[in-house]
């Protein structure tokens, strides 16, 4: 496909690959890819699988549900989340990502993201709060009942001094016996554009949300 799909509503793939060409980038870590797909506030995209070129995936505009989607190779992002709005929700449920080079799931915009039910493999992040946008929110993340392997560097990423919170149950992590994915990291963002600074990970009980026994090592 080689224009970007709008969706409002509801979207059943049938489980059909979509793959980008064209102007929808080559699959890369190049800014500004257009996505295969791109949300409107309130829309549900589900069946759907994205084959290699999947540029820059989907963008939710507002509140979404993705359930059942299939990223085989991520290429910027396998999703962005754009909302202005702090009651924006975004719901993945099911589905999976592998071959991130960097971030599976790009949260910039307000609101709430919540992933269940989800399988990542060999990838950066699974999701990172915004470090660096000009406009920043406070974001609340929910991470419950998702199967991990490695390789792979951190879950969340979040901006502690902008409030953000991520809470994180039922992680299996398979294939790490070093112990090298962590969790949860906190960050110190900004929104003039810098590299943002990292402050610690693991749990605090306030911003990383979850004790050790949320979190098991296959």
């Amino acid at each position: 496909m080689s224009k970007t799909i709008e969706v409002s509503g509801a979207y059943d793939g049938k489980l059909k690959r979509f793959y980008g060409s064209g102007e929808l980038g080559d699959g890369g870590q190049d800014e500004n890819q257009s996505p295969l797909f791109k949300l409107k506030d309130g829309a549900v995209l589900k069946n759907v699988v994205l084959g290699s070129r999947a540029a820059d995936g989907i963008h939710c505009t507002g509140s979404c549900t993705l359930q059942n989607v299939w990223w085989e190779d991520v290429g910027e992002d396998a999703a962005s989340f754009k909302g202005k709005s702090s009651s924006s929700v975004y719901i993945v449920y099911g589905g999976g990502a592998r071959k991130a080079s960097d971030k599976v799931f790009q949260f910039n915009g307000a609101g709430k993201l919540v992933i269940s039910k989800f399988q990542v493999a060999d990838f950066g992040k699974l999701v990172r709060s915004c470090g660096n946008c000009s406009t920043q929110y406070q974001r609340t993340i929910i991470v419950n009942d998702v199967d991990v392997t490695a390789p792979g560097e951190q879950l969340i990423g979040i901006n502690s001094n902008y409030g953000d919170t991520a809470a994180l149950r039922g992680i299996r992590i398979h294939g790490d016996s070093g112990r090298k994915i962590t969790p949860c990291v906190r960050y110190e963002g900004n929104d003039q554009g810098r590299e943002p600074k990292t402050l610690g990970g693991g749990p605090d009980g306030v911003h990383c949300r979850y004790t050790h026994a949320d979190i098991t090592f296959k």
